[in-house]
């Protein structure tokens, strides 16, 4: 068990690293994620075979997960875009709002109450966000990014919250690579036209760039999301989800080690006093939430126990 909890976090510490890697990678935001989805899905594709599981599904189930997987590009690319317009600490900071977006967005799409401490970790959230942009103000593009970033996160995580139930997670999140690659392969043309200032697509790679990909694709996407799922047979939902929600600790915690160790592009990393008071406010709420779910969650199973007739007051 404790193999299991310290592979756990070791995946956790991968997924925190991806914004770094995003910042070392010397290609553009957009480009940086077609490499990723390309890599990802060839790499998964292989993992089904291997493993034997089929790919095939009905012609429409396919466009939905196609679909989600084409905002998981949007994400991603928002994401390390973010990155990029201000400091990875920032970026992250910006992330860690994922679950106040969840808890916005499930109530809309899957029609369930809305729970009052959500709302008040929403709040909290809301209070370390405007702590974190009172202190890096320089920085505010890039925290915002980062914050439409998580809620596009959080949207295709809802989404994904029907599609696991209908698909094997292998097989869903193959389809959404592929679907994210090939709606980067379509945007391509009107990206390079607009967006890129006549300068052309950067495909490219520098000699280290091949590394930081393979990392990023191969260790960060592939591996990672394989032996999570091999991980949730054994550990619980809850101790998944509350280890999932320290990525912005571990990334922060990353960024600042880069800026301890000198790395080129990373001398921004050293914040004030106001940002780490807002980033653990933030993290509070997100720490917290799992806890709070999860007691909700038990409260909600005693309630509907049958109450035994002795104790009900006026049985004849």
């Amino acid at each position: 068990m404790l193999k299991d909890y310290l592979r756990l976090h070791f995946i956790v510490l991968l997924w925190g690293f991806t914004a770094i890697l995003g910042k070392l990678i010397s290609v553009p935001p957009v480009e940086l994620v077609f490499w990723r989805t390309l890599i990802a899905s060839v790499g998964l594709g292989l993992l089904l075979m291997l493993r034997r599981q089929t790919w095939r599904v009905r012609p429409l189930a396919a466009l939905r997960l196609l679909g989600v997987g084409a905002l998981v590009a949007v994400h991603w690319i928002t994401f390390f875009l973010a990155a990029r317009l201000s400091s990875v600490s920032v970026c992250l900071a910006g992330m860690a709002t994922l679950a106040l977006w969840t808890s916005l967005l499930e109530p809309l799409i899957l029609w369930r109450p809305v729970r009052a401490y959500e709302v008040i970790l929403g709040l909290l959230t809301m209070m370390g966000l405007y702590l974190v942009s009172q202190a890096e103000f320089d920085q505010l593009l890039g925290l915002g990014v980062a914050v439409f970033s998580a809620g596009l996160s959080a949207l295709f995580s809802v989404f994904n919250s029907k599609l696991v139930k209908e698909h094997p997670p292998l097989r869903l999140t193959f389809y959404e690579m592929l679907g994210a690659c090939l709606s980067i392969l379509l945007f391509f043309p009107l990206y390079s036209r607009y967006f890129t200032e006549n300068a052309g697509l950067h495909l490219a790679l520098k000699p280290w760039d091949y590394v930081w990909l393979l990392l990023l694709a191969g260790v960060c996407t592939v591996y990672a999301f394989s032996s999570s799922v091999e991980l949730m047979k054994r550990l619980s939902a809850f101790v998944i989800n509350l280890t999932v929600n320290l990525e912005p600790v571990y990334g922060i915690l990353l960024a600042v080690l880069m800026y301890w160790l000198h790395v080129p592009g990373f001398r921004e990393e050293q914040m004030s006093t106001g940002f780490y008071l807002g980033t653990l406010v933030i993290l509070f709420s997100v720490l917290i939430h799992p806890v709070l779910d999860q007691w909700n969650q038990r409260r909600a199973r005693r309630l509907q126990q049958p109450i035994p007739d002795e104790i009900i007051v006026g049985n004849p």
